[in-house]
């Protein structure tokens, strides 16, 4: 949980501010898992903060949504291609990448419960980038991570992307693509192998 908070630090996700007359706070919940390893062995407890998104108004905590979703057919897609051209594919991963992501919208969080700033108990969050949870997190993410040009298939080109990512966002490579959404690939010279539970 000190870890999740200390990002929304770095990030600078939100300023502790008096509530504008008028305005609302949403409410903020923790979210609890455990990340499996490709063999389904627990190798991290992840504790997650979101703002409890289903008590946004549409036209009022937000105006525009977009959700984009990997399909599982546009990733067998993906593998096909890679293996047509003899690609490698590697994997990297973001850490709490919706936190990139600024908002256009006026919205308040309160703070969460057990962590609450001793000297400004009733003061909420004024969200200044998005937060898991909410309506416009995923586009807002989207758009920020959007920028950054992709597709490369030249391995040095690759290396500079790498740097370009680690450089940008808080990255750790994970190697050749093994385990993706619930996916497992095995990549071998005769094809790429995938089975899911």
């Amino acid at each position: 949980m000190q870890d999740e908070l200390l990002q929304f630090k770095l990030q600078k996700v939100w300023t502790l501010v008096d509530l504008p007359y008028g305005k609302r706070a949403i409410g903020t919940k923790w979210v609890y898992r455990n990340k499996k390893d490709k063999r389904g062995i627990v190798i991290k407890n992840k504790a997650r903060l979101v703002a409890q998104g289903y008590t946004q108004e549409e036209g009022i905590d937000y105006d525009e949504v977009f959700d984009p979703v990997a399909r599982i057919e546009a990733i067998r897609l993906f593998l096909a291609y890679a293996l047509f051209k003899d690609f490698v594919v590697y994997q990297m991963d973001m850490k709490s990448a919706f936190l990139y992501g600024k908002i256009e919208e006026e919205v308040y969080v309160c703070q969460p419960l057990g962590f609450e700033d001793p000297k400004f108990p009733n003061r909420v969050y004024k969200v200044e980038n998005a937060l898991y949870g909410q309506h416009q997190a995923p586009r807002a993410c989207l758009i920020y991570v959007d920028d950054i040009i992709f597709g490369s298939t030249k391995k040095e080109l690759c290396t500079e992307f790498e740097k370009l990512m680690h450089k940008k966002f808080q990255m750790s490579s994970m190697g050749e693509l093994t385990f993706f959404l619930g996916l497992q690939a095995s990549q071998k010279d005769d094809g790429i192998f995938t089975s899911q539970d």
